[in-house]
């Protein structure tokens, strides 16, 4: 039997991705952000309503983006509960940020992987902003390389917010291969 829930977004897993960013006085920002990822492989989308990261995107045309791993789960936390238009995250949370090389905007050592985006568009999405970043720059930790040099998951063991109960998840057990493990429906 089901129930019906309404009007309920209860899609799973909501990555966490830690977006940094500068203020207009070169300070450095982070804020938690659950509604966003890649939606190209060039290519980041978040949206984000009226916060200090806002007006730091908007005014500095750049973002980086970090998912949050459980190493960091209390820092993440932290810059999603925190408020940049009134204390200093960057000092607050204990952690490196850095000048990217590429784009106006700070990336956080600490965290082993970090795309730098420039943004290439902005839209007004139901209250919100919709930044779209072109990725001109992926950093990654070579502690969660493979032997191939690809990502791995397993090692970095990003989070994601798992909504109806409020917590952190990690992710990381492999189920099956993709473009494989459908073959035995062919």
């Amino acid at each position: 039997m089901k129930k019906n829930l309404g009007v309920a977004g209860e899609l799973f897993p909501q990555s966490v991705f830690i977006v940094a960013s500068y203020g207009e006085d070169g300070t450095p920002n982070a804020m938690n952000v659950a509604w966003g990822g890649e939606c190209t492989r060039t290519q980041v989308a978040i949206n984000i309503g009226d916060h200090k990261t806002t007006d730091n995107i908007l005014a500095r045309g750049a973002f980086t983006v970090a998912p949050a791993d459980a190493a960091h789960v209390a820092e993440a936390d932290y810059f999603g509960i925190a408020t940049g238009r009134r204390v200093n995250k960057a000092e607050g949370s204990g952690l490196t940020f850095t000048r990217s090389e590429f784009v106006d905007a700070p990336v956080i050592e600490e965290f082993p992987l970090t795309m730098e985006c420039r943004v290439i568009s902005v839209e007004d999405w139901a209250g919100e902003k919709r930044f779209v970043g072109e990725i001109v720059n992926t950093r990654v930790d070579e502690a969660v390389l493979d032997g191939e040099g690809r990502v791995d998951f397993s090692q970095m063991r990003p989070i994601v917010y798992d909504s109806t109960r409020r917590v952190y998840r990690v992710v990381g057990e492999e189920v099956g291969g993709a473009w494989s493990a459908g073959k035995a429906l062919m």
